[in-house]
């Protein structure tokens, strides 16, 4: 056998899947994810993992999504495979994916054990801390094969919260409020990404010490707090009060100081490529507030 014939074969044989190494990746709940290739049909079980998925470069290879996937645009045409309330099973199995990203706040325990029982490699993403995002992106590129989009995207995700750092977070310290919900009243503790969007803008998330990382509170809890600023997501309808269900409380600093603040908590709460642009708004909220104490 010539040289030149041996050289071949050896290329052909790199080229084989045989050859290729695993793919072994470390997910948000410390489970290794292995893959004995690139990951090519993937369920994506929450937005925010849907969100990230494309920025990696693997769009176009989620054959099935939750509810709410709605960004980028493309996302729209995806089949849905379920809500956060219930999944079809086996519409999920006939997408064949070789692979399930799943949400474990997002997604119920009967539905995660419905989910590891088909065999197919789950990975769980649960993004705490704002740098989590770009990590997330990183672990997504290898998963799929795409690592240099995925690393580009994770530079540009963290010059921006850099440059967001740089301005708001060395500036006064105030004390927020975070309402998800209106009836009851739901917040965020620190155990959520947007208490950590919060610190980066020199804010102190009231309820950080909450163990549940969604929890009801009382009324008199906040006014006991008495935040010097309440922030919620805008009005979507009539019947949506929102935040103004503190404006008869006029006692309240947030209250007096008319520091009541709307923005599109989507980009917040999504833990996302477009965090940044939550995060700015959050910030410039949180300066409204600091203007507008007393002299």
């Amino acid at each position: 056998m010539n040289n030149t014939f041996k050289i071949i074969l050896l290329s052909i044989a790199a080229l084989s899947p045989a050859a290729r190494a695993a793919i072994s990746v470390v997910d948000d709940a410390g489970n290794r994810v292995t893959l004995q290739q690139p990951a090519r049909r993937i369920i994506s079980m929450s937005p925010h993992v849907t969100e990230l998925l494309f920025a990696a470069g693997g769009g176009n290879r989620i054959v099935g999504a939750m509810n709410f996937s709605d960004y980028p645009e493309a996302a729209k045409r995806i089949p849905l495979v379920g809500s956060n309330s219930q999944i079809d099973m086996e519409r999920a199995v006939a997408l064949k994916p070789d692979l399930l990203i799943v949400w474990q706040s997002g997604n119920t325990a009967r539905q995660l054990e419905q989910l590891r029982s088909l065999g197919i490699p789950v990975f769980f993403s649960e993004p705490r801390k704002l740098d989590d995002v770009a990590t997330s992106l990183a672990r997504f590129g290898q998963l799929l094969g795409t690592e240099a989009t995925a690393q580009k995207a994770a530079a540009t995700y963290r010059a921006q919260v850099a440059a967001l750092a740089a301005r708001h977070s060395k500036r006064p310290t105030v004390r927020v409020f975070y309402q998800i919900w209106d009836k009851p009243v739901y917040t965020l503790s620190g155990d959520h990404i947007v208490s950590d969007a919060i610190r980066l803008c020199g804010g102190e998330n009231i309820f950080a010490g909450l163990k549940v990382k969604a929890p009801s509170v009382s009324i008199e809890a906040v006014m006991q707090a008495n935040p010097e600023a309440i922030v919620g997501d805008q009005q979507h309808g009539p019947d949506d009060a929102g935040i103004t269900i503190w404006k008869p409380y006029k006692a309240m600093t947030a209250v007096a100081r008319d520091n009541l603040f709307t923005l599109n908590s989507e980009l917040l709460t999504r833990a996302g490529p477009r965090l940044p642009a939550g995060v700015a708004q959050l910030c410039d909220r949180l300066e409204s507030a600091r203007q507008r104490r007393p002299k």
